[in-house]
């Protein structure tokens, strides 16, 4: 029988070693969480230090376009106080009943200290004696020597400093009197026989000119407005004049 029909077994495979190392993967490394962790860490702060700068530049920048205004110590606050609500007067006349009380212009007194505090009796009867509104001689006073406590008022006890004539009570030139009720009087009676009486001068416009003129040292206008501030100040309830 032919051996055709049976297939012969191929011979065996041989196998030449390589030459070369075998090929291995490398392995993965790991990278460890502890360093990880730290990495994210410091970036974190980094970013942080950075917008913090960045945000106190743009503050500092911002700060500086802004005006600064630094109180100064040494002056004192302004008083508040409330607008006047009465319509202001049309017509400053010295001529009248009393519009202020005993108690309010003692109130004054006290406020400016005045050496003639607690004097307001005397200067509220005289008011009405002459026919001459206190509130005028009130702010007058104010005026003249700031109630007394400025200028030789404060040695001749005059509420208004009116020039001394010859043989009469004077100091540097201006009559003195003993107490404050005496100058008040003295004052009463000369707006209410010279200026009222005799040259029929009833408003303050007029009464300002004649009694404190410019040519003898002094400021008409400012004169007039400080007695029409006063007297509406008080008209209003306010002890103080300015505000």
């Amino acid at each position: 029988m032919s051996n055709a029909y049976y297939p012969q077994p191929y011979p065996p495979r041989v196998v030449t070693p390589s030459p070369y190392p075998p090929f291995q993967v490398p392995s993965r490394r790991r990278f460890p969480l502890k360093t990880l962790l730290t990495c994210l860490v410091l970036i974190s702060i980094m970013t942080f230090c950075g917008l913090f700068t960045l945000g106190g530049t743009f503050f500092i920048a911002f700060m500086r376009s802004q005006p600064i205004s630094i109180p100064d110590p040494f002056t004192p606050p302004p008083i508040p106080t409330i607008a006047p609500t009465i319509p202001p007067l049309s017509v400053y006349t010295v001529v009248g009943k009393p519009t202020l009380n005993v108690a309010f212009i003692n109130n004054v007194l006290d406020y400016y200290g005045s050496p003639a505090a607690r004097k307001g009796q005397a200067l509220y009867d005289d008011g009405v004696k002459y026919g001459v509104k206190p509130a005028y001689a009130l702010a007058f006073f104010l005026e003249e020597s700031n109630f007394g406590t400025k200028g030789v008022a404060t040695t001749t006890h005059a509420l208004g400093n009116i020039r001394a004539s010859a043989g009469t009570p004077q100091y540097q030139g201006y009559r003195s009197y003993n107490t404050w009720e005496a100058g008040f009087e003295d004052w009463y009676r000369l707006i209410a026989n010279k200026y009222v009486g005799t040259w029929h001068l009833t408003r303050v416009d007029q009464i300002i000119p004649v009694y404190a003129p410019n040519a003898d040292n002094n400021d008409e206008a400012k004169y007039i407005q400080t007695i029409k501030i006063a007297i509406e100040r008080w008209r209003n309830g306010y002890v103080n004049v300015s505000n």
